[in-house]
């Protein structure tokens, strides 16, 4: 799609470029010096026709490269249901890849063919920029925020991967691959190896970090549990309300009292530059399995996952 769209501005172009060389060449060989032309008519001043038609014309046309354009933008922000989730993490000079199934990769991306992948990338240090030109994928990665894009590789083979934003003195080092494989053989991929699923990851590091002593209800009544809260509406003390997703969950471990939620005082401590981006993606993957619903007839031992959470402001 992005193609055709670029090769519709290539021949629109083409066609504006064609006609005003086309007019130029008649209008200088017809009034040469020396032509036979009548140069003393006053000519028309005023042609109401042929000033809708230029005005029209070239509008409709903005109008139609708008809407396509607006079209794809949408859709390259719209992820659909099911995508493979994988994580990177940018930083000089590599690209550190996590899937969802806590398999890791460096500066190589294995996806699966015909399955929409959907990455979320942060920065560990300066502005990096996700480039893969044979998906025509191309995304600034920020430090400090989370940025999103998916694509879906429909042939399979190996795809030249770059950073396109200057990051330093090895930028031009900093490139990978994108290797799309069959389903079969991704999944004998991800088989690969042992791994430690990023929620069992998560797990440890919220009692490695004491979570665990604030965020349940029976020990501290002030700092609600977190099950539930994955997806949830919560409720800010100015009365704004907004979803609890991947970013607002690293921002409330990062600065908690950057967003208060209603009900709560502004108790915990900030844990800027004691865990890292690759820690924060399993914390955050803990966090969404918390949220999950807990099949019939087993119970948890953690009391993080009884019950819906109700609006809080101290999330970890």
């Amino acid at each position: 799609m992005v193609d055709l769209l670029y090769i519709f501005l290539l021949l629109v172009a083409a066609l504006f470029t064609f006609g005003i060389c086309a007019s130029i060449i008649y209008f200088v060989l017809k009034y040469r010096r020396g032509a036979k032309v009548d140069r003393r008519r006053d000519p028309n001043h005023s042609n109401t026709a042929i000033e809708i038609i230029w005005s029209v014309l070239p509008l409709l046309l903005s109008m139609v490269i708008f809407g396509w354009g607006a079209a794809l933008y949408f859709r390259a922000h719209q992820p659909p249901p099911d995508c493979h989730e994988v994580n990177v993490l940018a930083k000089q000079w590599m690209w550190h890849i996590q899937h969802s199934g806590g398999q890791r990769e460096i500066n190589t991306l294995h996806v699966p063919v015909g399955r929409p992948v959907r990455l979320r990338m942060i920065s560990e240090d300066v502005i990096h920029s996700f480039f893969v030109p044979a998906f025509r994928l191309k995304q600034d990665v920020l430090p400090g925020r989370y940025v999103t894009m998916w694509f879906e590789a429909n042939k399979a083979g190996r795809y030249h991967l770059f950073c396109a934003e200057y990051c330093g003195t090895s930028h031009s080092k900093m490139i990978g691959e994108v290797v799309a494989l069959d389903p079969a053989e991704f999944a004998e991929w991800l088989q690969g190896g042992p791994v430690q699923a990023p929620e069992t990851a998560g797990e440890l590091l919220f009692a490695k970090y004491r979570c665990n002593t604030c965020h349940t209800a029976a020990i501290n009544p002030r700092c609600p549990p977190l099950g539930g809260l994955f997806g949830s509406k919560v409720t800010l003390q100015d009365g704004t309300r907004l979803t609890a997703d991947e970013a607002y969950v690293r921002e409330s471990i990062l600065q908690p009292n950057a967003k208060i939620v209603a009900g709560y005082q502004a108790l915990m401590p900030s844990f800027t530059g004691q865990i890292s981006e690759l820690e924060l993606f399993d914390l955050v993957a803990y966090l969404k399995s918390l949220s999950k619903p807990t099949p019939a007839g087993t119970s948890s031992g953690n009391q993080q996952r009884d019950g819906p959470l109700p609006p809080q402001e101290e999330k970890r």
